[in-house]
């Protein structure tokens, strides 16, 4: 499926945030709470009733088709994305911050939804961080058509449940590839740290 594009105003971006935000956030809590609870059998009956009549109607009204990107100013506006999404309650969320010359950093909460081994965040979780930190990094926030060509991790130590913090520059460029590096540490330091090489498109190049 090719992603499509459409442009919204700074307006509309505002609405979304306003509207949707809060509803992902509450479904994030409810992922926790459903893989938490130790409730009854009749609270879980009610609580699975509750949930299927509300995404009944919720699908009842208009759907965002899949594979829409929308573009806001110039800037993509990644509301689906698995790291960044406002409207994915699957996404941490990760908020990154950009300090220049190709480096960024984020903090965040990694609870139960992430969990592999006990109390420890799921190996793929912390590669999904990395890769996107890492590709915001040499896209400069995102705003540079790279893509993830190869990425490395190497995990030096279980990477704990609760808040954290990742890191990513680019290290260096060559042509049409940048190579990034960054790390994902926790209260005991650092727990995995990846290499990653970030290639611009075909479609990209034969537009310069």
């Amino acid at each position: 499926m090719e992603a499509t594009f459409e442009v919204i105003s700074e307006a509309e971006l505002a609405r979304v945030n306003a509207t949707y935000a809060p509803l992902t956030e509450a479904v994030r809590d409810l992922i926790d709470a459903t893989i938490r609870t130790q409730a009854d059998d009749a609270l879980i009956e009610q609580a699975r009733t509750a949930i299927e009549a509300v995404t009944r109607s919720l699908r009842s009204q208009r759907i965002r088709p899949s594979g829409v990107s929308y573009v806001v100013d110039g800037r993509p506006l990644p509301l689906a994305n698995a790291a960044i999404g406002p409207c994915n309650p699957i996404a941490p969320p990760l908020v990154v911050n950009h300090e220049g010359g190709g480096k960024c950093w984020s903090e965040f909460v990694l609870g139960s939804a992430y969990e592999g081994p006990p109390g420890l965040v799921h190996g793929g979780v912390c590669a999904l961080v990395l890769d996107h930190m890492l590709g915001e990094a040499a896209s400069q926030g995102l705003t540079k058509p790279l893509f993830t060509g190869t990425i490395s991790c190497k995990y030096l130590r279980g990477t704990p449940l609760g808040p954290l913090r990742a890191e990513a520059f680019v290290d260096h460029t060559e042509g049409v590839k940048a190579f990034a590096r960054g790390f994902i540490s926790g209260a005991s330091g650092i727990t995995v740290e990846a290499d990653g090489v970030f290639v611009k498109p075909a479609w990209a190049r034969d537009a310069e």
